[in-house]
């Protein structure tokens, strides 16, 4: 059967959980962290603090802090906080883990002065693993942080069908991404599902189209099987006269297209290793469409990139 070609290696998360996370927002701590939506006044514009949260993880040695995101919002009655998001993805319980989530907030409020709020998606499969405090106790003095830890593992296949938020349908994706690692098949039927809820739950193009590409992006399949859904749902499309998924295909959006694949690569070598020596860069400017996507299926499971180049991962 096809699974038993499939190559054991791991899906890269990160990028697509930015993404989404950037394109919606309001959706993602309304589905998240739903006691902090209605204080916040969201008639006022939130903001990305990328540079200030590159300032507060500078030479830190504490942890893998590739997925944090650092938003800052405004609260009903005037006052300006900052929420501190950080997604785990892979699968291993992280030693300091707690200890990141504190530092990171205590530097922001060094440095700024301003409130933070720290929320914690845990995407990882390892059902115990629950952090939601760093604290010690030593002679008189203590010291306590508390932050919200969301486990995807938590939420039912009922609740996510119900929920018309988007970041149901990015809940249901991840989950059932990690449930058909290196089953072809099943992954196909569960990807052709997923897609034609899009078009079930009345979203609209944009969102549509959106989630279609985080669904493309984290069950990915081999090049055949990929083509049948891509034909399949280009049918239906043109049956239902809804262009949406269609569309991206003709903006280039499709994997096939060697340049994308290549470029995607390059960016996940380099937030999993830092910088990319010279040996990487030429063998991936000669490399096929096959092997670019075969590697971009081991950045996770490798350690270093000449395990990840040498196929014993």
């Amino acid at each position: 059967m096809a699974e038993n070609h499939e190559k054991q290696s791991s899906d890269e998360f990160d990028v697509p959980w930015k993404d989404i996370i950037e394109a919606y927002f309001p959706d993602f701590i309304s589905f998240f962290l739903p006691v902090a939506f209605d204080g916040i006044d969201w008639q006022r514009p939130f903001e990305f603090l990328d540079k200030e949260l590159s300032r507060i993880t500078h030479a830190s040695e504490i942890g893998d802090r590739r997925m944090d995101k650092l938003v800052k919002v405004w609260r009903r009655d005037g006052v300006e906080l900052w929420v501190l998001i950080h997604i785990e993805i892979q699968g291993n319980r992280k030693p300091n883990f707690e200890l990141g989530m504190y530092v990171y907030q205590y530097r922001a409020f060094d440095l700024y002065q301003v409130p933070v709020v720290g929320l914690a998606i845990l995407a990882d499969e390892e059902i115990g693993w629950r952090p939601t405090e760093f604290s010690y106790d030593l002679w008189g003095t203590k010291q306590i942080y508390q932050f919200t830890s969301v486990k995807l593992l938590d939420y039912s296949e009922a609740e996510l069908n119900q929920s018309r938020n988007p970041f149901a349908m990015v809940t249901l994706a991840h989950l059932r991404a990690k449930r058909t690692r290196h089953r072809a098949e099943d992954r196909f039927q569960e990807k052709r599902r997923l897609i034609y809820k899009l078009y079930e739950y009345g979203f609209d193009r944009q969102q549509v189209t959106d989630l279609f590409r985080f669904i493309d992006w984290v069950l990915r399949l081999p090049e055949a099987l990929d083509d049948q859904l891509r034909a399949e749902i280009v049918a239906f499309e043109e049956n239902q006269n809804m262009p949406y998924i269609t569309s991206v295909e003709r903006i280039g959006m499709k994997k096939g297209h060697r340049n994308g694949e290549a470029t995607m690569l390059m960016r996940q070598l380099q937030r999993r290793f830092g910088p990319i020596p010279e040996w990487v860069n030429e063998k991936i400017a000669t490399a096929d469409l096959t092997s670019l996507e075969e590697w971009g299926l081991r950045v996770l499971d490798a350690q270093s990139l000449n395990e990840m180049f040498s196929g014993k991962v």
